[in-house]
């Protein structure tokens, strides 16, 4: 959840050796890029499927390490890349830059004092096997403590699998922050200023706020749409939640913390959000109660 709060990767799709430097109530964070440059929005997609492993993992109650052994293949599938010889070697490019960067931020993942820490994204990788041809099978990677504190905290959030398909990093961004401050709420409103800011965009503020309206006319985003307000506001809203008045199901805080309890480990409002999009399928048939509903949904649900 940190770095979809806050701007850690570079939107840049050339190296980008710039050191990055952002302070938003209290958190602070410096990234430096190494020769190879800062790490990129893409280079996350890394990170998101291993954290995507260790979570499956928590979830089927296994007991899980920083240190994963991946398969070069299925990550590159998973997260909607090419997995021709190009494929594997921007692979490894984007394996040399989360190694490369740098980090010092006073955000804390999981529990304990506010400390401030310096780390690289991952710690360690390797390639264990190897084709005739050079190409990898397999990689070993070792995730930075901070990272590995969040998954343990469970302080992440489930993204939409058509997140892989947005092939501009600006839209990427702006779902990731969506995503995050959405959560319940059936809508989000930011000043283009602050979200200029919280994206990480090196653009001016004029070029930054004709890029939004470019996204809102093109609506790419999976789950959010996007419109702009007046006195330069964004609304974001939540798809799932465009109900007709009075029809759709709202949930009480305790039905979620009962759902919370049917399911630990996993991201509540991300099954609820998917209960919605089946009730709504289903045609949106009135609920005698929307909250025994939802709970004997996720009873009958498969883990």
């Amino acid at each position: 959840m940190a770095s979809m709060e806050h701007p850690i990767f570079s939107l840049s799709t050339r190296p980008d050796r710039r050191i990055l430097s952002y302070e938003r109530n209290g958190a602070e964070i410096t990234v430096v890029p190494s020769v190879k440059g800062l790490a990129t929005l893409f280079d996350k997609d890394i990170l998101i499927y291993c954290i995507s492993q260790l979570m499956a993992a928590l979830n089927a109650g296994r007991e899980i390490s920083r240190h994963l052994r991946l398969t070069a293949h299925d990550l590159l599938v998973a997260t909607n890349r090419e997995t021709s010889g190009d494929g594997y070697a921007r692979l490894r490019e984007a394996f040399e830059r989360l190694a490369g960067t740098r980090i010092t931020t006073n955000i804390a993942t999981g529990e304990g004092p506010e400390v401030t820490t310096g780390f690289g994204l991952i710690e360690t990788w390797q390639i264990v096997r190897a084709t005739k041809g050079g190409r990898m099978v397999q990689v070993a990677v070792t995730l930075s403590e901070w990272l590995f504190r969040a998954v343990l905290s469970k302080s992440v959030l489930t993204l939409s699998r058509d997140y892989f398909r947005l092939r501009k990093p600006l839209e990427r961004r702006i779902y990731e922050l969506s995503r995050k401050h959405c959560g319940r709420q059936p809508d989000w409103r930011v000043s283009m200023a602050v979200l200029a800011q919280k994206s990480g965009s090196a653009s001016p503020l004029r070029v930054f706020r004709k890029m939004m309206r470019d996204m809102i006319a093109s609506d790419p985003l999976p789950d959010y749409s996007l419109a702009e307000e007046p006195g330069d506001i964004l609304r974001v809203t939540r798809r799932d939640l465009v109900v007709l008045p009075g029809t759709g199901p709202v949930l009480k805080e305790a039905t979620i913390s009962a759902a919370r309890a049917l399911m630990p480990g996993w991201d509540i409002y991300a099954l609820e959000a998917e209960w919605r999009e089946m009730w709504a399928r289903s045609g949106r048939p009135r609920l005698r109660s929307a909250d025994a509903a939802f709970l004997g949904w996720l009873k009958k649900r498969p883990a």
